[in-house]
């Protein structure tokens, strides 16, 4: 597979503008999906960020694996990282999200009153590839609609400060990805969640990516979603007999597009890409 390259103009600006904001925030949020807590982190933004305190925030746990929601969470806090799984949408999202920031910067706010600084506000920015839930997130820590939502990435091309409460304001950002994925795997997750355009990758390695996976790791979901799939054949043959069955005749394209839809739908039921321990993450 090609290498994968797509890094739009507003793009570039957002990763300069994360580099020269960094200074003006008590800490930075990353924000990555919890079907991908490894492959949906920006590498390039990793090094940007540096050794500022950091909250990895585990979006979208409701559509993930919740076994291996906990590895990841542990995983992180194992190296330092102070992290949290949330569903976005849910109300107690303000709640979890400021409370971990002031344990996380709980050293830092003491010291400061111990010289007789009183701080009220944390502030932090918000970082993340497209397509993580960064505006329903953001929305929902300023208690209205103010970013922009979309099932889609690219939606968000800004920057804005937004005040949650009186303990958080948060810098909003576009989501930004890196210049190019040299990891065929990577731009195949991202690909499957809908993380990165459609356009980039064919349909069809897409598929045959996701059903490997599904059939290595959740093969009765299949069995339960598609009835009469054999998943004894080899995956190309079992796209043909599906693509039949379904009653698409030999349209492949109509299979890879239901397929994909219902994955990111959840209509074959939680999941996660990543592992914790795998070696295609560790070794990038």
């Amino acid at each position: 597979m090609a290498i994968i390259q797509w890094f739009p103009g507003h793009m570039s600006k957002a990763r300069r503008q994360v580099q020269e904001n960094l200074k003006h925030v008590d800490f930075v949020t990353i924000l990555v999906d919890a079907r991908l807590p490894l492959s949906s982190q920006n590498p390039m933004l990793t090094k940007i960020v540096g050794d500022k305190p950091k909250l990895m925030i585990l979006n979208k746990a409701d559509l993930a694996d919740q076994s291996r929601t906990k590895e990841w969470c542990h995983f992180y806090e194992s190296q330092g990282i102070k992290t949290l799984a949330i569903n976005s949408k849910e109300q107690a999202t303000v709640k979890k999200v400021t409370d971990t920031a002031k344990q996380l910067m709980a050293e830092k706010i003491q010291k400061l009153r111990d010289r007789g600084i009183q701080k009220e506000t944390l502030r932090t920015m918000i970082i993340g590839i497209p397509n993580a839930g960064k505006s329903t997130l953001m929305n929902r820590l300023a208690g209205k609609k103010i970013a922009v939502v979309g099932n889609k990435p690219g939606v968000t091309k800004g920057q804005q400060w937004l005040k949650s409460n009186k303990d958080l304001e948060i810098l909003d950002t576009p989501g930004i990805l890196w210049p190019k994925f040299e990891d065929d795997l990577v731009g195949l997750k991202l690909a499957l969640t809908g993380a990165i355009k459609d356009q980039l990758l064919p349909l069809d390695e897409v598929t045959i990516f996701g059903l490997n996976f599904f059939i290595e790791n959740y093969p009765q979901r299949l069995k339960e979603r598609y009835k009469g799939i054999e998943l004894e054949n080899e995956v190309p043959e079992i796209i043909m007999d599906m693509t039949k069955k379904l009653g698409f005749k030999e349209d492949y394209d109509r299979f890879y597009n239901l397929f994909i839809k219902e994955v990111r739908d959840g209509k074959l039921g939680v999941y996660t890409l990543d592992h914790v321990g795998d070696d295609d993450g560790f070794n990038n």
